[in-house]
């Protein structure tokens, strides 16, 4: 989340004259879109516009999210939309801070049951190449050649694609309520592998700090409810791939390394 492109109380209650809303607030993470939180005296919402030219994408993530909503899953929908920017549900609960063992139990099953519901389904994009690896790495290699030699064992990575995935789920894109974790910002969601989506969620939870504690539990939590196990040996593996493919895109969307260096270190 995060906001590029600025906007007024006034403004937004022309767009959306029927909500009378009275607070605005933007959003302070996320480098992509832009995304508020937005309420009327009695609730709130999520203000979002997309800073790109994704219109179909946008259609299919409406779609999907009301099937994943279908099947269980506590995510958003969207229900309002007027020229360039769309209104959702906003989940009850709060981003996770001091991350604990009910947090990896619950990001753990999400993904077993999303992988479940996406098991060997169809979709027309890969997540690995719609972010064009080979032009990230020599973006980096001319730019900051230190970085590129830690990071172009990516340019040989190859991985059986499982169903969708949501490729990003860090910490930034959930809330718990209490125990229970509801995830957003399924834009992005493409085919992928799921023990490297497991990969991710686990560095996005900071779960490197205690790595074989917190993997250890994710594991047995996951394989409890997923359509196939994942092994110790093959996330370890996913994980330092994530953390090179995230680096990579901190290191090209940032210009700057600060960020991708807290997860080369863990490569």
């Amino acid at each position: 989340m995060g906001v590029k492109t600025l906007i007024t109380l006034d403004e937004i209650n022309k767009i959306f004259p029927s909500y009378n809303f009275v607070l605005l607030t933007p959003t302070s993470s996320g480098i992509i879109d832009t995304t508020y939180i937005i309420s009327t005296h009695h609730k709130s919402y999520i203000l979002k516009k997309y800073e790109r030219e994704i219109p179909q994408k946008i259609q299919k993530d409406k779609q999907l999210l009301n099937e994943l909503k279908s099947s269980g899953l506590n995510v958003p929908t969207c229900i309002d939309k007027n020229k360039a920017w769309f209104l959702y549900k906003k989940l009850k609960g709060s981003a996770p801070k001091n991350i604990q063992i009910f947090h990896i139990q619950e990001v753990a099953r999400f993904l077993a049951k999303l992988h479940k519901y996406s098991y060997k389904k169809n979709c027309d994009e890969d997540f690995i190449k719609s972010y064009e690896i080979a032009k990230l790495l020599n973006y980096t290699k001319s730019n900051f050649f230190s970085y590129y030699k830690k990071l172009q064992f990516l340019n040989n990575y190859k991985a059986k694609n499982d169903g969708f995935i949501h490729g990003d789920l860090f910490k930034d894109n959930t809330v718990f309520d209490d125990k229970k974790i509801g995830v957003f910002d399924f834009i992005d969601s493409a085919c992928g592998n799921f023990t490297f989506e497991c990969a991710v969620a686990l560095v996005g939870f900071d779960t490197l700090k205690r790595k074989n504690y917190f993997i250890n539990i994710f594991i047995k939590s996951y394989n409890q409810h997923a359509p196939k196990k994942i092994e110790k040996k093959e996330l370890l593996k996913q994980i330092d791939m994530a953390c090179g493919f995230y680096a990579l895109l901190r290191i090209h969307t940032n210009k700057s390394t600060s960020k991708a260096k807290e997860l080369i270190y863990f490569c």
